[in-house]
Order: structure tokens, then sequence, then C-alpha cells
């Protein structure tokens, strides 16, 4: 991935007025305020995104990256899986399922409320799985500090998180404001993960910078560049139509690490 997060552009959520956006631009400025605000602090969230491609560069034997999320799905205690996805909803998405709404798994996923939802058993909770990467959204997995405000669930260590998100309406989208030394703690990146680009077959039309949700990807002397903002959800590999990015793990216990590290902040069996 290029290092140009300096000259980075600044990326705009869609359908954000400019006040509202420049008072969230301002508030990531603030001093400190990853140590003081739950949402941004790293012992209280930490999200991963599993890439759903099918054409993952992969050592060996080594699993998929939504196998850790089936795993997560078989060892907990509860899973509930919310009606309809809220942001979906309240944007009026024209492109993803409505329906394909968030897995809660743990004690205290039977905690929430605002939203209806039902409890599963770990079948229906993998076909539910099955269901949102067929729609090619992307889940991404973990303690998510700010769910606990929006389900209005207390904060237990027992509430893990997989939200299957669109690019183009998800709150992840909001992290597209937040320093790069906020991302890396609470945004992180899969174990052993990397998206490249090809030189030679990337053409430089552009189609990965739209799918991008954090403003990770540019076009750079016709070509496309990558830089560390980049979180390898791996969308602008799928829409390349030239198959120009690359998403790639090379580290064959990634799954293994990726497991312990979650288990290591929230409880849910």
């Amino acid at each position: 991935m290029a290092n140009h997060s300096k000259n980075r552009r600044k990326a705009h959520v869609e359908g954000i007025g400019r006040k509202t956006e420049l008072l969230m631009r301002g508030f990531m400025r603030l001093p400190l305020v990853n140590r003081w605000h739950p949402w941004l602090k790293e012992s209280k969230t930490d999200m991963r995104w599993l890439p759903i491609n099918q054409d993952i560069d992969m050592p060996g034997d080594a699993p998929m990256p939504v196998d850790l999320l089936h795993r997560l799905i078989d060892e907990a205690s509860h899973r509930v899986i919310m009606d309809y996805c809220g942001c979906r909803k309240g944007w009026k998405c024209k492109d993803y399922p409505h329906e394909i709404g968030c897995l809660l798994m743990g004690d205290s996923a039977l905690e929430a409320q605002r939203f209806p939802f039902r409890e599963v058993d770990p079948e229906e909770a993998h076909e539910h799985v099955r269901k949102a990467v067929a729609a090619g959204l992307v889940p991404i997995v973990g303690k998510a500090r700010a769910d606990n405000f929006i389900f209005k669930i207390k904060d237990r260590h027992r509430l893990l998180t997989v939200c299957f998100c669109c690019e183009c309406c998800c709150v992840t989208r909001f992290a597209s404001y937040a320093p790069l030394q906020y991302l890396e703690p609470t945004f992180t990146v899969l174990d052993g993960i990397s998206v490249t680009v090809d030189a030679e077959k990337c053409k430089g039309c552009g189609k990965c910078v739209k799918r991008c949700y954090i403003g990770a990807v540019e076009v750079d002397g016709r070509k496309a560049t990558i830089s560390e903002y980049c979180r390898a959800c791996g969308r602008c590999a799928i829409t390349c139509p030239t198959g120009a990015i690359e998403v790639k793990i090379t580290d064959p216990d990634f799954l293994e690490k990726a497991h312990e590290q979650i288990r290591s902040y929230v409880q849910y069996d």
C-alpha cells in the first residue's frame, strides 16, 4: 500500500451537509479524543473486515477470511439477527437488501432494544452470513462500543458484533473522517493481509475510487494507488474490471491470530 496520507484526498460522505462534515472533522481533531470517547478507544472498539473475494491469494490450505465468522457463530452462546439494517433502511439504499441486518452474538445480544430481532440457531446464523455474502455485503466483526449505544446494551464485554456493510450507507463510512492513528487500533486490518495494484493491468478508470468507503484509493498518473488508510475490505478488487487489484493473505495463521485477538477483548460463549 502506498504511503501518501499527507496528500490524501478529503473523503466525503454522501448525504452529509457541509456544516455537519466540518463539525465531524473538527471533533476528530480534538486533542486526545480517542482517549476519552468510548467509540474511539482501543479497549472499547476493535473491528476487522473479512473480505469476501473469491479470488483471494491464500497460502496453502489456509481458510478463507469469512470462515472466521462461521467459527465464531459455532462458539457463541446466543445469536441474534436484526430484522433489518438500520443504515440501509435509514438511507433508503437502492443497491443492497434492507432485510439483511446485523448479527449479534453473546449473552448481551439478548438485551438489544430499539430494533426488532430474533434469536436463531447456528444453522440459521450461517445461512444469514451466506445470504449477506451472496448479496455482496462485506462483514466486519469484533467489538464496537457504538453498538452498545445503538442497541441500548450495557457494556459488559459480552457482545460480539457482525455488521454486513455496504459502502454507500453503513455507519463505518464516517471512519473516513478519522485520522489514521485512530483507525489503526479500532478498525484493525486483518492479520497478514495486503491489497496491491498491478500497474500493468490498471487502466485508471477510477471505479475502485468510487467503491472505497474510506477514501483510501486514488488515481494518480492514470494508475490507481492505495494508501495506508486502506482497511483491506476487498471491495476495490471486486470492482476492478481488469483484475488489477489483488487481495492477498501471506500469513497461514491469520485466522488463529484474529480469533485469539477477538477472544482477548470480548467473551461471547
